[in-house]
C-alpha cells in the first residue's frame, strides 16, 4: 500500500488547492461602519455549493453559494458602536476587526465632490482637528467599464490628518458636523470623479429606454469605436514629451480613452456603483451637474431617471438623495441673460419631485474665476441640515426658500415663496433686493425693483413693464442676487416662464 501514499497525497492537494477561499469584496474590510436600524446585507464569493457562515455581534447567518459561486446573507439590525469582529467562514475564515455601527453616507458625483480637504479653505485648521476615530473613510478607485464589475479598489481609514487630506471636503465636513450632531460612528464612501458626465453613472441599457439619450450613447459608441490601444499610447507619448519639454503652452491634458472614460454612458456605474450595491447606507450626496450643463433638457429626465435607479438597485427604499445646485460661476452680467447653467439649476429643482430628496442652493459661495470653489464648508453645512432636519428630527431649517405662486395687479407682480424660515426674507449686505427681471409678452427682461412684504411675499415691478407676465430671479451662469431667509438659505433661482 506504501506506493500508494504520494500519489493519494498529491491528488489530495489538488483537491485542496482548487478549493476556492471565499472571499468578499473591498467594501467589507477592517474598520468598516456598518448602518444602523437595518437588516445589512454581507455578500461575496466561494465555491458553487459551499456553506458559508456569516458571524457578528452574537448572531450567526448561513448561506450556500450558488452556481456562480455567490452567496448573500443579511444581518440582524445591530446596536450602535461597536468594535464588533464580522467573520466569515468557508473553506477558510476571514476576520475583520474594529467594525463600527452608526451612520453611512454614499458621497458622489464630480470634481467638486471629489475635491480635497487639502485644498479647501483652513486646510491647516481642519487637517489639525481631523483626528477622530469616530469617523472612518473609504475611497472608491476610478474605474471606467461597460462591464458589470464586482469590485474595486480601496478599503476602510480611520480619519487622521493624513487620511482627510486627500478624502472628498464636503463629504468629510458633512460628516463631521453629522459624527459631533449624532454622537455616533459616521462612514463615508467617496465616490466620485472629476469631469464625469451624469450618462456615465446611469445603466446604458436604461439609458436605451429612452430616445431622449439616443444620440449621447451613438456620439460615445462611435468615438469608442475609432479608439485604439495605439492610438492611446501615440497620445501618452506626446503627453511625456510635452512634459519632458517643460509643459509650454499650450496646455495638454492627460489623454482621455473614449472607450473608460467618465463620459461614456453606463461607465461609471458599471465599474463603480454597481460594485457596492446593497452595502447598507442611510442616503446620498451628490454634486454633479457642471458637465451637463449644456443638455439641462435632458437632464430634466436623467437626473430623477439616475436617483431612481440606484433606489432601486440597492432595494432599501427611497433612500435620501440630497445634492448640491450650480455654484455662481464666471462673469457677472450686467443685463439680464440666459445662460445654460441657470437651466441646468432648474433641471435640479425639478428633481424634488422625488420623494426623500433635497437641494443645497450656493449661489452666494462659487468663485467667478474657478469652477472649484475652495468654500466647501458652506456647501457641507447646507447638505447637512437636509439630514438633520429629515433624517435624525433636528428643529433646524433644511430646503432653501422656492417659488410657489404670482399674482399680477397692474404693472406689479406679487410673488409667495415656500419653506421660508419664520424669521421671514431678508436682503442680504444692502436694503436692496437684487436679482429679479420682470418681462411683458415681448419676452424682453429688464431689472426689476422689488421690495420684501411680509415673510414670504415680494413684490416686483419695472416702469419699463407695464403689463408684466413674467418674473425671472439669479437667472444667470454668476447671478448677482441677494435675496435669502434668516438662516442665510439662499433663495432658490427660478422663473416663471418656460420661453
Amino acid at each position: 500500500m506504501k506506493p500508494l501514499l504520494p500519489a493519494y497525497l498529491s491528488i489530495l492537494g489538488l483537491c485542496l488547492t482548487a478549493q476556492a477561499d471565499v472571499s468578499l469584496p473591498s467594501i467589507f474590510g477592517d474598520h468598516m461602519v456598518l448602518q444602523r436600524e437595518q437588516a445589512n446585507p454581507v455578500w461575496g464569493t466561494a465555491d458553487a455549493g459551499e456553506a458559508v457562515t456569516v458571524e457578528i455581534g452574537g448572531q450567526s447567518h448561513q448561506a450556500v453559494a450558488d452556481e456562480e459561486g455567490k452567496w448573500r446573507v443579511n444581518l440582524s439590525p445591530l446596536e450602535v458602536g461597536g468594535p464588533y469582529t464580522l467573520s466569515v467562514t468557508g473553506n477558510n475564515v476571514l476576520s475583520f476587526v474594529d467594525v463600527l455601527v452608526g451612520e453611512v453616507w454614499f458621497c458622489s458625483g464630480q470634481s467638486n465632490m471629489e475635491w480635497s480637504v487639502r485644498n479647501s479653505n483652513h486646510a491647516d485648521v481642519e487637517l489639525a482637528t481631523a483626528n477622530n476615530p469616530q469617523i472612518r473613510l473609504i475611497t472608491v478607485s476610478k474605474n471606467g467599464t461597460q462591464q458589470l464589475q464586482d469590485d474595486f479598489k480601496g478599503e476602510w481609514q480611520l480619519a487622521t490628518s493624513e487620511t482627510v487630506a486627500d478624502f472628498s471636503a464636503v463629504g468629510y465636513f458633512y460628516g463631521k458636523r453629522l459624527q459631533h450632531a449624532l454622537d455616533v460612528p459616521i462612514g463615508l464612501i467617496d465616490n466620485s470623479w472629476g469631469g464625469s458626465s451624469a450618462e456615465a453613472w446611469v445603466p446604458r441599457d436604461v439609458l436605451k429606454q429612452s430616445d431622449t439619450f439616443s444620440d449621447y450613447i451613438q456620439l460615445w459608441a462611435e468615438r469608442a469605436a475609432a479608439y485604439s490601444d495605439e492610438i492611446h499610447a501615440e497620445k501618452v507619448a506626446e503627453y511625456r514629451a510635452w512634459e519632458a519639454a517643460g509643459k509650454p503652452d499650450p496646455r495638454k491634458r492627460w489623454p482621455s480613452d473614449p472607450r473608460t472614460n467618465q463620459h461614456r454612458p453606463g461607465n461609471i456605474y458599471n465599474g463603480m456603483v454597481y460594485p457596492l450595491a446593497g452595502y447598507g447606507i442611510r442616503g446620498t450626496i451628490w454634486y454633479q451637474g457642471e458637465s451637463n450643463a449644456g443638455r439641462a433638457q435632458q437632464y430634466r429626465e436623467l437626473f430623477p431617471l439616475m436617483i431612481t435607479t440606484w433606489r432601486e438597485l440597492w432595494q432599501q427604499g427611497d433612500f435620501p438623495f440630497y445634492w448640491v445646485q450650480l455654484a455662481d460661476y464666471q462673469k457677472e452680467t450686467t443685463e439680464p441673460s440666459d445662460h445654460s447653467w441657470a437651466k441646468l439649476r432648474e433641471a435640479q429643482t425639478m428633481t424634488l419631485s422625488l420623494p426623500n430628496t433635497g437641494e443645497a442652493v450656493i449661489i452666494d459661495a462659487g468663485e467667478g474665476r474657478d469652477i472649484h470653489p475652495r468654500d466647501k464648508q458652506t456647501v457641507a453645512d447646507r447638505l447637512v441640515r437636509h439630514a438633520l432636519a429629515k433624517d435624525y428630527g433636528f428643529d433646524v431649517a433644511s430646503d432653501s426658500p422656492r417659488y410657489a405662486s404670482m399674482e399680477v395687479e397692474g404693472n406689479t407682480v406679487t410673488l409667495r415663496f415656500d419653506h421660508v424660515s419664520d424669521g421671514g426674507l431678508r436682503a442680504f449686505d444692502v436694503t436692496e433686493v437684487k436679482g429679479f427681471s420682470i418681462a411683458g409678452a415681448d419676452q424682453k427682461f429688464v431689472w426689476a425693483d422689488a421690495k420684501i412684504v411680509g415673510k414670504d411675499q415680494v413684490v416686483v415691478s419695472s416702469d419699463q413693464v407695464a403689463e408684466p407676465v413674467a418674473v425671472r430671479y439669479a437667472w444667470a451662469i454668476n447671478p448677482v442676487a441677494n435675496l435669502e431667509d434668516r438662516n442665510g438659505l439662499q433663495v432658490t433661482p427660478f422663473r416663471t416662464d418656460d420661453w
